[in-house]
């Protein structure tokens, strides 16, 4: 009976050590899975603390929702532990992967660490707050490297992916695989624009500006 005992007892101790540290690392991965990415009306009544994270970065760097929720889409689909998948080794065997790439805004491990030192030494990139901030952060570097109107969303995802330098480069040119896909984050920030404009009053506190198309 006492054995029992203090084995429930260690099991509550753990498992309050292991909530402790998801909770100072950010948001679980186990957070739950969004029902309708496609619609942004039903993302920000599911998270409901993510309409006012994306409004604190759209209005601190000039970026509009809809282009940061749709870039963060088509990086990490929501996923906070989000990683590129491994390449193969004699086509059977796991591999390394491509990049350093973590979290909901897929950033390398080196560009993290200049956000880091430049806006939030503590941030975390599976914590969205931080990775929304991130995104419209990076987009404004984009603006000013390399002159990206801040709603032109097509030319701010080649850069995302790219790199300001490698955008100025036009490497994208030969990347036919990456300038369709930023047509489809393109489109997916025409129509969570539209979403956003029928739903954006359930969220707000005070008024914000939709992106002008």
């Amino acid at each position: 009976m006492f054995f029992l005992f203090s084995l429930l007892k260690k099991i509550i101790i753990l498992g309050i050590i292991i909530y402790g540290v998801m909770f100072f690392l950010g948001e679980p991965a186990c957070s739950g899975e969004l029902n309708n990415k496609d619609n942004l009306c039903e993302i920000f009544r599911q998270k409901k603390k993510w309409y006012q994270y994306a409004s604190a970065s759209s209005h601190t760097w000039g970026v509009p929702i809809p282009v940061l929720m749709a870039i963060i889409y088509h990086e990490s689909s929501f996923r906070a532990n989000a990683k590129p998948p491994r390449t193969t080794c004699l086509f059977v065997f796991p591999g390394p992967r491509p990049s350093s790439a973590y979290g909901y805004a897929q950033a390398i491990d080196s560009t993290w660490e200049t956000y880091k030192s430049k806006r939030r030494p503590f941030a975390k990139r599976n914590n969205f707050d931080d990775a929304i901030d991130f995104v419209g952060w990076y987009c404004h570097v984009s603006y000013k490297m390399c002159r990206i109107a801040k709603n032109d969303v097509f030319k701010l995802y080649l850069a995302y992916h790219e790199g300001q330098k490698g955008f100025n480069r036009k490497s994208y040119r030969k990347k036919r695989w990456l300038i369709n896909k930023a047509r489809k984050v393109h489109r997916t920030a025409i129509q969570y624009n539209n979403h956003l404009k029928s739903c954006e009053k359930e969220f707000q506190r005070k008024g914000f500006c939709l992106w002008p198309f």
